[in-house]
Formats: structure tokens, sequence, C-alpha cells
């Protein structure tokens, strides 16, 4: 069984600066973004040269009230995908934790998210 996968999950991780956003894959448009280079994250952080899984929790924060702002935290009833192992490999494993921070944080704020589980190669989310 397909599951479609609307909305989903995008993180950016640099050495300085973190970015989310949630992409609507049926035109390819970002709908909800947040990011450490706003003036209003960065200036209540002191990121310096490496943003830390603190940094990455207020992303995720942020991120979440845009989501309900809009009207998507439920991701119009199918959720937000999220393929957290494709992620850490994008990104490496030490940032595992910052990938960790932001998703714990968009859970705790209401957000529904599908988690992909691609140890077995299917497509199926499991609903956590």
């Amino acid at each position: 069984m397909t599951v479609l996968k609307r909305y989903v999950l995008r993180l950016f991780i640099s050495l300085k600066y973190i970015t989310a956003n949630v992409v609507d894959r049926n035109n390819g448009r970002i709908v909800v973004t947040a990011s450490t280079v706003e003036h209003s994250i960065k200036n209540s952080l002191e990121c310096g040269r490496s943003c830390n899984a603190k940094a990455a929790a207020i992303v995720g924060e942020v991120l979440a009230m845009r989501l309900k702002v809009e009207g998507l935290e439920q991701g119009q009833g199918r959720g937000i995908h999220v393929d957290v192992n494709k992620e850490v490999e994008k990104k490496g494993f030490k940032n595992r934790t910052k990938i960790w921070a932001i998703v714990n944080s968009l859970k705790n704020n209401g957000v529904k998210l599908l988690l992909e589980d691609n140890s077995d190669n299917t497509s199926r989310p499991s609903y956590r």
C-alpha cells in the first residue's frame, strides 16, 4: 500500500545554522520554515560557531507554532512525514541529537508526525 506523502519535513544543518522546512510535495513549495538565521531566533541564542540541540529544539518549537498558525499541524489529516534515518545519513551521525531534538520538539508541541521506518525497505510509516 502506497502512502501519500503530501507534507514532508526537510532539515538543513550546517556548522553555524539549522533550518527546518515543511514542503508540500504536490507543488514543491515550502509551506512553513524556521531557522536560526532569523534574527528573532538568533538573538535569543548564543549559537556562535556551533548550533547545539537546544537551538534545534527552539527551531522545532517555532516551526510547530507556525504550522498551527497555518492550520497544518495535522498535515491535513495525513500528518507530516519524516524519514529520520535518511536525515541522519545525509547530515552525519554527529548531528543525530539535533535531528531528534527537532522531531521531539514538534511532537511535544502537538504536530502529527509520521516517522518513516526504512529498516526493511518498505514504505510503511510508523505512527508515533
